[in-house]
């Protein structure tokens, strides 16, 4: 059972899930979630993702059954937090269009905003070394995972996740994980203050379509009982600060687990893409895989967006996407390929942030080409996995991104300064 690709494959998305090592059958206790006595002598700890008092729809939780509890450790101490900052106000804003050119340059959070309320946090990550008897959990709220290079093998307490590139993974508020690595490994993490990732409303659209909730995938339960007499690390990240506490044995202790709190993944090559077949182009919300809601209805602290392969049919029509002011602030990714707006300088693991309000649309070469392109069907975006990071939060970018890592494209603006005037009164 140590196969770490194995998730249960089942919509994790309104389900309960139970799951117990193999090697341990019945572990989990019959009929009940704290008996007086658990079976095999483990200890039953509840993980709550939501108010005990939430309506049933939005009620997360999961039963634990393991080795030893989670509370045997020693106190947390403050941990070196090198360029991660939860400081809003580090640098002057800036409305501009930005794009970040070399990815591997960008060690910390890119955009942030606040932790302990509604809000999120983006970073951009690269490593080459595994966690080696070291954890984390988030105490501020969920991680949205995307890897760009290289594949993880995230340990959890629910069990093991091979995360690839093309596909994500949810790691959510408190859950306990650990990352192995293959070499040099890059991608972005989406955080979320004071909501949990759901699926859209699919509204007049019917009750298929976009990411369908059995395609996500929960791990299947596996546990270690290892001693680490050096010590194992606990790493907490709490209001934007990192803790770590010293424990002896491995986190990863749990043999059982039932409930619908749990983390998951998803593969994007599975979206059922929809978009316009007559004329106009749809708005970008049609591709939302997944959403943190706010208390606004319709209004989301947080859109997980993709711009798959899909077909252009779309009859007298510029196809590729509108030039647009926002509402909400827009950062974008490339896992592979060529964004269809902009296939120069957007490099995959590279970014950009348009602000609220601040103008964006395609290049001018995109644009003169779409304009005169012999419209017939056509595969768009082909090999390509562009994504979207939308919010109604305005973003900051941190001291790091915007100046100490030296790789802003600061000539980002002049993409669009060969657009040109095709303006004629005398002709319609």
């Amino acid at each position: 059972m140590w196969g770490f690709s194995q998730c249960h494959k089942s919509g994790r998305f309104g389900n309960e899930h139970v799951s117990e090592d193999p090697r341990c059958p019945g572990a989990l206790p019959e009929g009940q979630n704290n008996p007086q006595v658990c079976p095999y002598g483990l200890y039953a700890e509840q993980l709550s993702g939501s108010a005990f008092t939430c309506p049933r729809p939005t009620n997360k939780r999961s039963w634990l059954y393991r080795i030893l509890p989670s509370v045997c450790h020693k106190p947390f101490k403050p941990l070196e937090e090198g360029h991660l900052t939860h400081n809003w106000d580090e640098v002057e804003p800036d409305p501009n269009q930005e794009r970040g050119l070399a990815p591997a340059s960008l060690l910390a959070p890119d955009v942030l905003g606040f932790p302990g309320r509604n809000g999120i946090a983006v970073h951009i990550f690269v490593c080459n070394t595994s966690m080696i008897n070291r954890c984390l959990y988030n105490s501020d709220g969920d991680f949205l995972i995307v890897p760009q290079q290289g594949k993880l093998l995230i340990t959890t307490e629910f069990g093991k996740m091979l995360v690839e590139p093309n596909e994500i993974c949810v790691i959510q508020q408190g859950m306990r994980f650990s990352v192995e690595v293959f070499g040099e490994t890059r991608g972005y993490i989406l955080e979320v203050y004071g909501a949990h990732f759901e699926l859209p409303d699919l509204g007049p659209i019917g009750a298929n379509g976009l990411a369908n909730p059995r395609d996500f995938l929960v791990p299947v339960a596996w546990y270690e009982d290892r001693q680490v007499p050096g010590g194992y690390t606990v790493i907490s990240k709490y209001q934007g600060k990192l803790f770590a506490a010293q424990q002896d044995f491995s986190p990863f202790n749990v043999v059982a687990w039932h409930g619908n709190y749990t983390p998951y993944k998803y593969h994007l090559e599975k979206f059922m893409v929809i978009n316009s077949v007559a004329f106009d182009h749809a708005d970008p919300s049609i591709f939302t895989v997944l959403t943190a809601k706010s208390t606004r209805p319709g209004v989301a602290v947080a859109d997980f967006v993709i711009f798959p392969p899909r077909w252009g049919v779309a009859d007298n029509t510029f196809r590729p996407p509108y030039y647009h002011r926002n509402c909400m602030s827009e950062f974008m990714g490339l896992i592979k390929g060529h964004y269809e707006a902009k296939e120069e300088g957007f490099q995959p693991g590279g970014a950009s942030l348009h602000s609220m309000m601040t103008p964006h649309g395609p290049d001018a070469d995109c644009f003169e080409k779409a304009s005169k392109a012999k419209l017939e069907p056509e595969r768009v975006a082909e090999g390509t996995m562009a994504f979207m990071f939308e919010s109604s939060l305005s973003l900051a970018v941190t001291k790091w991104g915007l100046q100490t890592s030296n790789q802003l494209d600061k000539n980002y603006y002049k993409c669009w300064e060969p657009l040109k005037s095709h303006f004629n009164p005398n002709c319609k």
